[in-house]
């Protein structure tokens, strides 16, 4: 398959180099793209700096947009799958090969790395809703995913299009129920990821809670009414 790595960045000047340096040391033969999603920091510098090939969004528009302008790309270029790789080192890149292998074995749609598939969750707060989560998407899809936040996931060409040109199409638990309730594939394989040493997440105790508040709405009543 002719892999494209993207990976979209917010303000992960401190991370960013040392995610580059992963993906060169463990999967240098496929392609990449960073998408700097506006950010206010000096990761655009960083970019070119260090001769990264990326994108530049004027403005900060969100992950949704990040991932919508690689997965264009990825269209226009013709790449027959994409990888999503977070900016904020918490990924290993060792894993992509695993990945793109799993979905040549199961013929899949969608391959999501799960911290969880092969160990438990840790106790906390975040969790919880993580497992909250997972209850919802097997009662409406009958499909266990034991890590649907997880931000490393590989789409096939066919979502590479759904992603690229559709609306509503963010890399979020609930988008994923309305694929896998259209007979998208999905499968999971285990990985495990760092945690992250720079920079902040955006996902604070507040932002979690309404994050997790949100999905939920969406997986029990606003994805019921998405056409097929």
């Amino acid at each position: 398959m002719k892999i494209l790595i993207v990976i979209p960045a917010y303000n992960e000047a401190e991370n960013i180099e040392n995610v580059m340096k992963n993906i060169n040391k463990y999967a240098s033969c496929h392609r990449y793209i960073i998408v700097n999603d506006g950010s206010s920091d000096c990761t655009i510098n960083t970019c070119k700096q260090g001769c990264f090939s990326y994108l530049d969004l004027p403005i900060n528009l969100g992950l949704e947009a990040a991932i919508q302008t690689g997965m264009q790309y990825a269209s226009k270029q013709g790449y027959d799958g994409v990888l999503q790789f977070d900016g904020d080192g918490q990924h290993n890149a060792k894993y992509i090969s695993v990945l793109c292998d799993s979905m040549d074995a199961h013929n899949a749609d969608i391959v999501i790395g799960s911290r969880f598939l092969k160990e438990d969750k840790p106790f906390s707060l975040r969790m919880a809703g993580a497992s909250l989560l997972q209850l919802l998407i097997k009662v409406t899809t009958g499909t266990k995913l034991t890590d649907p936040t997880s931000g490393m996931r590989l789409f096939n060409k066919k979502m590479i299009e759904k992603f690229a040109w559709g609306m509503n199409y963010g890399p979020e638990p609930d988008t994923l129920v309305y694929l896998m309730r259209s007979g998208a594939k999905v499968v999971e394989v285990p990985v495990t990821m760092h945690e992250r040493v720079a920079g902040e997440s955006y996902l604070n105790f507040a932002n979690s809670m309404r994050y997790m508040l949100r999905m939920c709405i969406s997986i029990l009543v606003v994805q019921w009414f998405r056409k097929k």
